[in-house]
């Protein structure tokens, strides 16, 4: 490896050395297992990626503090310590926006914040919703390597992938993330609504084994 790749990989995985940013990684790492905190600090370098593809910059078209805080705790609603009553979406959106106003992050930043993750499981919705819904679905979406839509796959190069994926590896993220979901849903019929993500994982589960996303991942371009 070459100066310039070393530092371009360096580049790609390097995550803000902000205190708010490290006040995230500390609380998600401690509250997820490592799969899903892997899945959610990808969603992020995946998703810094996208904004490069569709020509949008920092400060000028997006906040990168808020789009890392929004990607990196977009599942903190399975976390193994929430109160889990209502869909995990919701839930994990009161908690960030909670989360970043406690640490001097303004009611409008974070409610931003609240709307990227509530709509991250929501296409078609949080495309219209503004530029840093677009980005943590898009990094969320392209996470799943094609499972869950194809958009942006051509935004990562089979290089960068490599090298995000060995800073943080998969960990049969799908399966990890579905476990955690369903186990969510189960514990209360509001956290599991007909026709949203977890009420359709906990019903596929029940009545298949697995789910739909479970099936398409082994065929995705990451794998599970």
């Amino acid at each position: 490896m070459n100066g310039s790749t070393r530092e371009a990989t360096t580049d790609l995985i390097t995550l803000p050395g902000t205190p708010l940013a490290d006040a995230v990684v500390n609380l998600v790492r401690t509250v997820q297992t490592p799969s899903v905190f892997n899945h959610s600090v990808r969603s992020y370098l995946f998703a810094r990626l996208v904004a490069a593809r569709l020509d949008l910059a920092v400060g000028r078209d997006y906040d990168d503090s808020l789009l890392f805080a929004a990607s990196v705790m977009h599942d903190l609603g399975v976390a193994s310590d929430g109160p889990h009553c209502q869909r995990f979406e919701v839930e994990g959106a009161d908690r960030a926006a909670e989360f970043l106003v406690e640490r001097g992050v303004s009611a409008a930043d974070a409610d931003e914040v609240w709307q990227a993750i509530a709509l991250h499981t929501s296409p078609g919705i949080a495309e219209r919703r503004g530029t840093l819904c677009v980005l943590v679905r898009a990094g969320v979406a392209l996470d799943f390597g094609g499972a869950v839509g194809t958009g942006h796959l051509e935004a990562v190069t089979d290089e960068q992938a490599d090298a995000v994926h060995a800073a943080y590896p998969r960990l049969e993220m799908i399966r990890s993330l579905t476990d955690a979901i369903v186990a969510q849903a189960a514990k209360n019929p509001k956290n599991a609504p007909r026709y949203t993500i977890p009420g359709e994982f906990l019903r596929e589960r029940e009545t298949f084994g697995r789910t739909r996303l479970e099936h398409a991942g082994r065929s995705s371009r990451w794998g599970s």
